[in-house]
């Protein structure tokens, strides 16, 4: 009988001991830090039980959109929108047989440098030229991607 009041007792005590505290704390340029121990005076805490629980996300209605438009906010027609649609695709598609056209000239000015015997700190401007190009690609079909 002892032997289990002696339990009960050890996991009276060590309850509360698992009760640990969460610290939210703003240190001097503004930055935030959560501890489990108060670095200073301007900590808050934050959870204090394992009972403190946060309340589930409220559901939302399928199809809803996730930022819905003020009641009185100007509609644009869908014919409308997918022509806008249309021809910023068209504008995207220029763009990149443009850069690709630009990418194949700094490759060629790129490789005739190269082949000129000389410092190789000359070739930099020119590696850059490439290295912006490709980018510049890669950015216009990433939006060409985002669009629908």
């Amino acid at each position: 009988m002892t032997r289990n009041a002696l339990v009960l007792l050890i996991a009276a005590i060590a309850a509360p001991a698992s009760a640990q505290t969460i610290y939210k704390c703003t240190d001097a340029n503004g930055g935030t830090l959560i501890s489990n121990a108060r670095v200073d005076k301007n900590c808050k805490a934050v959870v204090s039980s394992p009972e403190t629980i946060l309340p589930a996300p409220k559901a939302r209605a399928p199809g809803a959109a996730a930022n819905p438009s003020p009641a009185g906010f100007p509609r644009v027609q869908e014919d409308t929108q997918k022509a806008r649609d249309g021809d910023r695709r068209h504008i995207l598609e220029q763009e990149l047989a443009g850069e690709q056209r630009s990418l194949e000239q700094a490759r060629k000015d790129f490789s005739e440098q190269e082949a000129l015997r000389g410092p190789a700190d000359r070739l930099v401007p020119y590696r850059e030229r490439v290295g912006q190009h490709e980018r510049n690609i890669q950015a216009i079909q990433k939006e060409l991607g985002n669009l629908k």
